[in-house]
This record gives C-alpha cells, structure tokens and sequence, in this order.
C-alpha cells in the first residue's frame, strides 16, 4: 500500500467527508452586494465581510448554517491581499473544523468594482 502524505494548510482542511443521510445545500457565487442592491465599495475587508455575509444567509435560506460548510470556492480578482480574505473568512468558519477550499485567481468578475466572489457547499446532518 502506498502511503500519502498532505502538509498542514493554513485556514483550511485538505480533505472532507459527508457523513451519510446528510442533506447537501449548495449556494450560488455570493458578490460584494447588500440587501438593497448596493455594491459594497471599496477595500478587500469589506467587500470579503459582505461576501461572508451574503454566504451566511444563502446558507441560512438552505437551511444551513457556517459550521456545516465543508468546501468554500473563492474567486479573487488579485492576490495580493489574500491575508486580508483569510481573516476574514476565519471570522465566518469554524476554526476547528475548518471547510476544505479553492482560491481562483480571476481575470475578473462579472462586474469590474467586484474584487471576490465565494460560494458554498454544506452538509446538514
């Protein structure tokens, strides 16, 4: 038998499973948009917060919650702040058991004054 071995990553798990008889609720790409339509302007802080936000209450609409997301996409215009998206994000996961994740650098978005897009997938057990 071959033995693998991953490195430790930094905010995220390598690998997830899905317990059975768990309900999967995805969510679609989430922008740096608000309630009322507005996009939220400006830094990486604040648009990767309104993203998290707007992950979190797709999530709840799913009837999920952060701590059962088990992967996370993320979509980055740059990254060069990507400490800045970390921390952020860290404010949102559980930290214990943190989702496995992909970071996509992107040539853009579907509008020019978004900086990251981040969708989700979760198990509800």
């Amino acid at each position: 038998m071959i033995e693998f071995s991953l490195p430790n990553p930094n905010g995220y798990s390598q690998v997830a499973s899905v317990p059975a008889g768990s309900r999967l609720v995805w969510t679609s790409g989430q922008v740096p948009v608000d309630a009322s339509g507005s996009v939220v302007a400006g830094d990486w802080a604040a648009q990767t917060r309104q993203v998290m936000r707007n992950v979190g209450a797709a999530l709840a609409a799913g009837g999920a919650a952060w701590t059962d997301v088990f992967k996370l996409t993320i979509y980055v215009t740059d990254t060069a702040e990507l400490a800045t998206v970390r921390a952020v994000r860290d404010e949102f996961v559980d930290l214990a058991r943190p989702p496995t994740s992909s970071l996509v650098r992107v040539a853009g978005l579907v509008r020019p004054d978004f900086l990251i897009e981040i969708e989700a997938v979760a198990a509800v057990i």
